[in-house]
């Protein structure tokens, strides 16, 4: 596993049950882009990564590559007491992570972002 694929794992496992991140959010945090964020989650190799909890930066389910949105993070994101508005939207004021604190990055021995 890279060291990119790995800093994003340790990001993704420390948003909590509940909470949500974006694609973006998790990039501008590894210093990479979102789409590359996606390429990770698509590559999780753990089920210990909380894949379903990144979303996209509208609040949004990402539609995969087959058209469809996944009906499986619905329902995990669900169980965690994350609610979706009558568009299948989550309200990121309320349900954003809003990352990790400084403890966390050294911790991790992972560099914050400047």
């Amino acid at each position: 596993m890279s060291r990119l694929y790995g800093n994003i794992y340790e990001l993704v496992m420390a948003i909590p049950s509940g909470q949500v991140g974006t694609y973006g959010q998790i990039a501008r945090l590894c210093g990479c882009s979102p789409r590359q964020v996606g390429y990770a989650m698509a590559a999780s190799p753990s089920d210990d990564i909380p894949w379903q909890r990144v979303i996209n930066s509208r609040g949004e389910i990402s539609v995969r590559s087959d058209g469809n949105k996944d009906t499986e993070q619905y329902r995990r994101l669900k169980r965690e007491g994350v609610a979706f508005d009558a568009r299948g939207r989550i309200d990121l004021a309320a349900f954003q992570w809003p990352g990790p604190d400084g403890l966390w990055w050294s911790e991790h021995h992972i560099d914050p972002p400047l």
